[in-house]
């Protein structure tokens, strides 16, 4: 179940079925579905194994749908949503991004949020090494192939919609605080 109106774009059977195929194996992965909408995307990762999922929505109506879904599909003892507003909602989010082994970030397509968000994520400290971040977006939104601590290891064109997987190089400064003798 979606909320009507255009404020949410579900992704499209097609790109989520390839997207997730190329993600597996996902057992036991904790994940962050950012801008999350309807869920489809975090809960596809639990229909695959993903042990817990953080699903972030600024809007009611979503959130709403979101929490409908979780119930109806008896997954909401393995996730949590959050009632955001996204890139900046993300200092909030320190203990489960740092968790996370796997960021899918789906944004309203334009307006500059995806770069956005990649900038915050890509900070020092956000994200563990090897972390990995999908990005959904539009064909004619291109993202930049480095943001920080993030590097684009491919990208997958589905019609106008572009998937640009990055991976988080750097390690976070708790890694580094974890290393010291």
């Amino acid at each position: 179940m979606a909320p009507r109106g255009l404020s949410t774009r579900p992704t499209s059977d097609r790109v989520r079925e390839a997207l997730f195929m190329s993600l597996e194996p996902l057992t036991g992965t904790r994940v962050a579905d950012l801008f999350a909408g309807s869920g489809a995307l975090g809960i596809e990762a639990l229909s695959r194994g993903a042990s817990r999922v953080d699903f972030v929505e600024a809007s009611a109506l979503a959130r709403r749908a979101l929490e409908a879904n979780l119930e109806r599909l008896g997954l909401a003892d393995v996730a949590t949503v959050w009632p955001l507003e996204l890139p900046q909602g993300l200092k909030r989010m320190k203990g489960p991004l740092g968790a996370a082994d796997l960021v899918l970030l789906d944004p309203p397509y334009g307006g500059g949020l995806a770069t956005a968000t990649l900038e915050s994520l890509g900070r020092p400290g956000v994200l563990r090494t090897d972390t990995r971040v999908v990005a959904e977006h539009h064909v004619k939104d291109p993202l930049p192939d480095q943001v920080g601590g993030l590097a684009c290891e491919r990208r997958r064109r589905y019609g106008e919609t572009m998937v640009s997987f990055y991976r988080c190089t750097e390690r976070s400064a708790s890694e580094a605080e974890e290393k010291r003798p």
